[in-house]
């Protein structure tokens, strides 16, 4: 079981040239890849995408990747010519204003800041490889990470669903004394009316009956101990699980609803509200499973 959530870095240089990339995962229902190349690397897009397409199964992914450093004598260079230029055009404007110009270093930054020319990347056929190899391992550092996110949030699940599994057996067992509640409850009401029924009349026993059956909850508690037991099996599948688990929790939660709405018995009533607190959490939980 692997998180959606997830962060990695990757680095390469060669040659004064270092490159990172960085990969970011978060929760998403589906999948979605995106990029973040120079503008000259554009046509490296594809095998990026094709990367992250072969690793990641579900979640929002993004991938950026970023020029640390330039080749030596190349970190800060500007248009001389245009310098050149400005400064003339500066001094004659000084002159005609009868203003001494004596350019100091500040002044002579300022303008070459104005020009500056930003150094020339190499083609991305030159860096590719480079650029593979910081995906790799930032795709590497990634996917151990929302392994071990995983790995955590599969132990909190197991949990969980052992104890629904123990809610379970508990409104299983108060489930078989509803009718015999019921008819000890109906029978103390029609003593203290005044009112005594043999406990065999035939009104009283078509009274009880027609409760049984409609606050039988058999069928929800068959369906919901099939849920609970594939619930396990689920969470040692391989691969994308997410979706799948939210499907089966919606289920459980249904069930658990239908057995609160009929049971019409207090026991119940507590153990599902706790139930259903339980499987809330899971479906959480399961927001964040790839």
């Amino acid at each position: 079981m692997n998180s959606m959530t997830g962060y990695g870095r990757g680095r390469a240089v060669s040659e004064g040239l270092e490159i990172v990339v960085e990969i970011t995962s978060v929760n998403r229902r589906n999948v979605e890849f995106s990029t973040s190349l120079p503008r000259e690397w554009q046509s490296l897009e594809p095998l990026l995408m094709e990367k992250l397409r072969t690793s990641v199964e579900r979640g929002k992914v993004h991938a950026a990747v970023q020029v640390q450093s330039f080749p030596p004598g190349e970190e800060f260079c500007w248009d001389e010519e245009a310098v050149e230029k400005s400064l003339e055009k500066l001094s004659g404007l000084a002159e005609r204003r009868g203003v001494p110009f004596e350019p100091d270093a500040a002044l002579l930054f300022q303008v070459a800041s104005r020009h500056f020319k930003p150094a020339t990347l190499p083609d991305s056929g030159e860096v590719e490889g480079l650029v593979l190899k910081a995906l790799d391992e930032a795709l590497e550092e990634i996917l151990k990470m929302r392994a071990r996110e995983g790995a955590v949030l599969l132990d909190d699940l197991k949990t969980r669903c052992g104890l629904l599994q123990l809610l379970l057996e508990g409104i299983r067992a108060e489930a078989a004394n509803v009718p015999t509640n019921y008819r000890e409850i109906l029978l103390q009401r029609l003593r203290q009316a005044g009112l005594e029924i043999d406990l065999d009349d035939e009104r009283v026993l078509k009274e009880i009956a027609i409760f049984s059956d409609r606050c039988d909850i058999s069928e929800e508690i068959t369906r919901l101990g099939s849920h609970l037991d594939q619930l396990p099996k689920d969470l040692k599948s391989k691969g994308s699980i997410g979706r799948k688990l939210d499907f089966l929790l919606q289920e459980i939660q249904r069930e658990f609803n239908t057995i609160g709405a009929k049971a019409n018995n207090l026991e119940i009533s507590k153990k599902v509200i706790e139930a259903k607190d339980e499987v809330a959490r899971l479906r959480e939980q399961a927001q964040n499973i790839e």
